[in-house]
């Protein structure tokens, strides 16, 4: 069996973007060429195609004459991301409905098991984690390839915005809430239930990240 390996500016998208998510490069900041490329032991060459990459993906704007800056995610943006990505998932959870086998329900309600001892014991990184896990797999069981893609691309851009959403007053048990109604849809095969809950809960999720970001602009103020 023949190994395939990633190409040089593949590799190097993959560090930056790991940055980008981490942190080390700041939204809104600049990304030196030269810098990167004595940092990374790399040519221009395939900095460059690894800073197309990423344009094309939405991490990095590109200025004319100016270079790549890491972009910054507005509330206008979560505005118009978060609809389409409600029903890009409600679609997925509509398919897996239809699709899933008893034994990976199974698997799902242990997954379930998981986020509601973490949301009982208000371990916030454990929840983001099931809560995480949770939805890829209900993108794989909706088995379409063109879905996952789409959310895929829009996830990296959300992650951009290192959101927070559980830590919105409330926000914790009605996430829980919104997951259990997700899986009871699935489990009676109910696709339309299934559908309208996980819009609901991407819908509530972008309610509760509105609100944090009031009280944020309350206490500035």
């Amino acid at each position: 069996m023949r190994l395939v390996h990633n190409s040089l500016h593949d590799d190097v998208a993959d560090r930056l973007r790991e940055e980008i998510f981490s942190g080390s490069f700041a939204p809104g900041s600049f990304l030196d060429e030269v810098a990167l490329c004595e940092k990374l032991a790399i040519s221009r060459t395939p900095l460059r195609e690894a800073l197309k990459v990423l344009t094309a993906e939405g991490l990095l704007r590109h200025e004319p004459r100016r270079g790549c800056f890491v972009n910054q995610v507005t509330e206008k943006d979560l505005d118009e991301i978060f609809p389409v990505i409600a029903l890009l998932e409600g679609r997925c959870a509509f398919e897996a409905a239809r699709n899933a086998s008893d034994a990976e329900l199974l698997a799902l309600e242990s997954m379930h098991d998981k986020l509601v001892k973490a949301a009982r014991a208000k371990r916030i990184n454990d929840y983001y984690a099931a809560n995480f896990a949770i939805h890829e797999a209900i993108i794989a069981l909706a088995d379409n390839r063109w879905l996952a893609q789409v959310i895929s691309d829009l996830r990296k851009i959300l992650k951009l915005a290192r959101l927070q959403q559980l830590h919105a007053p409330g926000r914790l048990a009605q996430s829980l809430a919104e997951h259990l109604a997700v899986f009871a849809a699935l489990k009676a095969r109910d696709s339309e239930g299934a559908d309208a809950a996980m819009r609901t809960h991407l819908t509530r999720q972008r309610e509760a990240l509105r609100e944090l970001a009031l009280q944020q602009k309350s206490r500035l103020a």
